[in-house]
């Protein structure tokens, strides 16, 4: 999950556990620390350090790269682009939706404004990226997924 709000990463880390989905969650605060973890560079150099996410959640507006330019560089990496992006933001903006979207978001959430509303929407990201979408798995740690879906979608 990439977000400088550490509230909305303890919220989503509670809503997570409370949903009970088992999934490995790290976190980085800007679009640069992501890109660092994704390229395993610096402190994210170490394959354990950075173990290749299944999903990434993605906040649009953050410090030092926001979200978009983050996206735009995700998708345009081959090694990258094929890890489904989620951005779970506050705008409810149609330019930001359409051009996250244009961007390849894979989905585009606002974020909940309630918990009970944030346990349902962790719980149905993991029924639809788990159950849903048919992912293969990699057979190294540097081949790309593969997904059955390029659908941005929108839930408010």
């Amino acid at each position: 999950m990439a977000d400088d709000e550490a509230t909305d990463c303890l919220l989503v880390k509670m809503a997570i556990e409370k949903g009970h989905l088992h999934n490995d969650l790290r976190f980085v605060e800007n679009g640069v620390e992501l890109m660092n973890y994704l390229n395993r560079i610096g402190k994210y150099a170490k394959a354990s350090d950075a173990p290749r996410p299944g999903l990434i959640l993605l906040d649009l507006n953050m410090p030092r790269k926001d979200g978009r330019e983050a996206l735009a560089e995700i998708k345009a990496n081959p090694d990258l682009s094929q890890i489904p992006v989620v951005v779970m933001t506050a705008s409810k903006a149609d330019e930001d939706f359409w051009r996250a979207s244009d961007l390849g978001a894979d989905m585009y959430l606002v974020k909940p404004v309630t918990f009970e509303v944030l346990v349902n929407v962790v719980r149905s990201l993991g029924r639809y990226w788990i159950e849903i979408v048919e992912v293969s798995q990699p057979a190294g740690p540097e081949v790309s997924a593969t997904r059955s879906s390029d659908a941005a979608v929108r839930i408010a």
